[in-house]
C-alpha cells in the first residue's frame, strides 16, 4: 500500500509520431509490456464528478488498485495490492476489499456498494529513463478506439514541463489537449 503524487505531461500523438520515437529511442515495439486498466465509478460518476478515478491495473499476471485525486501539484495516487480474487470480486462482484483505497474512498464520500465495472483499456507499453525523469510511449485499444501517447513523468513540475515542451518541439509535435485515459475511455463510452 502506498500514497504518492504522479507528477507527469501527456500528449496525444499520431500513428507516425509514435513510430518516429520508438526509432528515435531505438527501442522496438516488441519490447514493450501490456497493462490493462480496468475502470470503475458510480453509474452516476460521483468519482469524476469529483476530478478522481478508481481503477485496477492488471501488469504482468499481478493486479493492483489505484484511486487518483487531485492535489495541490500532479495527482495523489492511493495504491494497494490485491489478489487474482480481489481482482474477480471486483470485476464480477463489485466488491473491494478493505483498506487504504476504501478509506479514501469514504472519506470522499463516495459509498463503495454503489460503485460498479464500466470496461477496460489494454496497453502496449515501453517506458525508459530520460533526463531525471520516465519517458513512456503507449500504444492503447478500449472501446474499439485505439490511440497513440507520449508520457513524461518526473518529481519537479516546473523542470519536467520543460523538458517534455523541448522534446515536443525538438520532434515537431504539436501541443495537444490530452485528456489522460479514463476521461478517454468515459468519452468514447458514453
Amino acid at each position: 500500500m502506498s500514497e504518492t503524487i504522479e507528477i507527469e505531461f501527456k500528449n496525444l500523438l499520431k500513428k507516425v509520431e509514435y513510430e518516429t520515437l520508438l526509432k528515435a529511442f531505438q527501442v522496438e515495439e516488441k519490447a514493450a509490456f501490456i497493462q490493462t486498466n480496468h475502470y470503475f465509478d458510480t453509474p452516476e460518476f460521483t468519482l469524476k464528478d469529483k476530478g478522481s478515478a478508481l481503477r485496477i491495473r492488471e501488469k504482468y499476471n499481478s493486479f493492483e488498485m489505484t484511486l487518483k485525486q487531485p492535489a495541490d501539484i500532479g495527482l495523489l495516487e492511493t495504491t494497494q495490492v490485491l489478489s487474482v480474487n480481489d481482482f474477480q470480486l471486483a470485476i464480477e462482484y463489485h466488491e473491494f476489499p478493505k483498506g487504504i483505497v476504501q478509506d479514501r474512498l469514504e472519506q470522499l464520500k463516495v459509498i463503495v456498494n454503489n460503485i460498479e465495472y464500466f470496461g477496460s483499456l489494454t496497453t502496449r507499453r515501453v517506458e525508459f529513463p530520460y533526463k531525471n525523469g520516465l519517458l513512456v510511449l503507449d500504444h492503447s485499444h478500449y472501446l474499439d478506439t485505439e490511440d497513440y501517447e507520449i508520457e513524461y513523468e518526473v518529481e519537479d513540475f516546473q523542470q519536467g514541463q520543460i523538458v517534455f515542451q523541448e522534446l515536443l518541439k525538438q520532434y515537431e509535435i504539436p501541443i495537444r489537449i490530452t485528456p489522460n485515459k479514463i476521461a478517454r475511455f468515459y468519452q468514447q463510452k458514453l
